[in-house]
């Protein structure tokens, strides 16, 4: 039988679905992607803070911050939320990424926060830049918005194929570190001075997984080709269709207009978050689903978990950020 890697989880958790202001049931932009044990929020809405409080997370010291833009309602949870870790005595430094403007808004928001107990430094980035973690890339993308705005793509590298013990065997391959550097890519010369090449024992390279989420943004060719094959696509749907020309005076998508992106794009599930408090999960839904059947409108504390693509397609979790706080109370939509 194949040998297999080590299998890192990856799932997207969503803190706030709702779009410019709170409601009762929602709570304005905040996401959170967890790789392995890496965490990794998006956008920091009013009172994200206390959705992840709420939450199966809980208010973990975040090693990294990701803004999309510096509209309030997508950063009004930074002076709370970073005055409370230094409240705990946190001193482990925090990086916030952002576009053009970033550290302008954090001078600022000084005034606000006071002094700290940790480091906060500050990233500005454009569209193809690229912060390398080893086994996958975070990369920003231009999204349309009419102010800097940035989307973002977790986009992990392809895996080595599968290790065919069988041929390891045949080959005279001893059990133990020649087979781990052969899996890692690395050529090995055996007793007998002979050598083995990875590609004598592993087959074709498989797909790693892809995130993608857009933040705030009308339909845009960029958010295309940034999500072209990716597992997820994160996209913001704040009107219907009967709101096309407000969705277009305002820098928005209407959820048919997300749809299409997503079709276009070739991706294998569209999550459609940032809803206007007019339009009801169901109703949003349905129009997406004309055009782009795998859609899923989820409700803030669901998940979204990611496998590698050979073991099945990505699936909605309701309340999967809750599961040791309440029940499921509603279908997923």
């Amino acid at each position: 039988m194949p040998l297999e890697s080590r299998s890192v989880d990856l799932d997207v958790v969503f803190l706030g679905t709702s779009g410019s202001a709170p409601t009762a049931q929602r709570a304005p932009a905040a996401t959170l992607v967890r790789r392995g044990g890496e965490r990794i929020l998006i956008d920091c809405a009013e009172g994200t803070q206390r959705q992840l409080l709420r939450s199966d997370v809980g208010l973990v010291d975040l090693p990294e911050i990701f803004v999309t833009h510096l509209h309030a309602d997508h950063t009004l949870g930074l002076p709370g939320m970073l005055k409370t870790f230094a409240l705990r005595g946190r001193e482990l430094p925090l990086a916030v990424y952002g576009p053009t403007g970033l550290r302008d808004l954090f001078g600022t928001l000084r005034r606000v926060i006071g002094k700290l107990t940790y480091e906060v430094a500050t990233v500005e980035l454009e569209a193809g830049d690229a912060l390398e973690r080893g086994e996958y890339a975070i990369r920003p993308f231009r999204v349309s918005h009419g102010v800097p705005a940035l989307g973002y793509a977790l986009v992990e590298q392809a895996r080595p194929g599968r290790f065919d013990v069988a041929a390891a065997d045949a080959l005279g391959v001893p059990h133990g570190r020649e087979r781990g550097a052969l899996q890692r890519g690395e050529a090995v010369t055996l007793a007998d001075g002979s050598v083995v090449t990875p590609e004598q024992v592993l087959g074709e390279a498989r797909a790693g997984r892809s995130v993608v989420l857009t933040g705030d943004t009308g339909p845009a060719a960029s958010v295309v080709d940034a999500a072209h094959g990716a597992d997820v696509l994160v996209h913001e749907a704040t009107f219907c269709a009967d709101e096309r020309g407000r969705a277009r005076e305002t820098g928005h998508s209407t959820a048919g207009e997300a749809a299409l992106v997503a079709r276009e794009a070739g991706v294998r599930l569209l999550a459609l978050t940032h809803l206007s408090s007019r339009y009801f999960g169901p109703d949003v839904a349905a129009e997406a689903r004309q055009l782009f059947p795998a859609t899923v409108v989820p409700r803030d504390f669901d998940t979204i978990e990611i496998p590698f693509p050979e073991r099945g397609a990505p699936v909605l979790v309701p309340r999967g950020a809750r599961r040791g706080h309440l029940p499921a109370a509603d279908a997923p939509q």
